[in-house]
């Protein structure tokens, strides 16, 4: 079993339904967009240049990511670059209007998250493991990867244990649909 398959199956049974994954889709990176936004005012002077939080999480992620799968976190690496830049843009602006800007970003994203878990039939991977919270962005990049036909193999392996009941009965019954 890949490492990759292993560290997306919990997070994956908790994101079968399509209307789930699509509401994911939109709030997933909004909600990053604003975490990396609210981590650039925290900001270090390492070796002579003032660093943000937000570079240095960011890269730890994307070390993590790649270690998993070179391709897919590779790839992540480079989406995630210009909302690095962007985020770094906003907090430039007026802080009132980067607030704003940070703060309908989060809200926002949390609700399209909730709706989507409204039509799945369960809650959110991350109220049983917080951590899940860091494979959104790594799980929507796979599923990008495997609608374009490609790790197929790695999609299943993570099909093979949601089915297997990898996720425990939570996440093990999501609601039907007809759609």
């Amino acid at each position: 079993m890949s490492r990759l398959a292993r560290t997306m199956a919990f997070y994956a049974a908790y994101h079968r339904h399509p209307h789930n994954k699509l509401t994911h889709a939109f709030g997933v990176p909004t909600i990053v967009f604003s975490l990396i936004l609210a981590a650039t005012y925290a900001r270090f002077d390492i070796a002579g240049m003032n660093i943000s939080l937000a570079v240095i999480l960011v890269a730890g992620l994307v070390f993590y990511y790649v270690a998993l799968d070179p391709l897919i976190g590779g790839s992540l690496a480079l989406v995630t670059l210009p909302v690095l830049w962007l985020a770094e843009q906003v907090a430039a602006l007026p802080t009132a209007i980067a607030a704003g800007i940070g703060i309908a970003a989060f809200v926002g994203g949390w609700a399209v998250q909730l709706l989507g878990h409204w039509f799945e039939g369960n809650k959110p991977a991350l109220t049983a493991n917080l951590w899940q919270i860091f494979m959104a962005p790594l799980f929507l990049m796979a599923e990008a990867f495997f609608a374009l036909g490609l790790r197929k193999d790695v999609e299943a392996e993570v099909n093979r244990l949601v089915d297997s009941g990898i996720a425990g009965p939570v996440a093990a019954h999501p609601r039907q649909t007809t759609a």
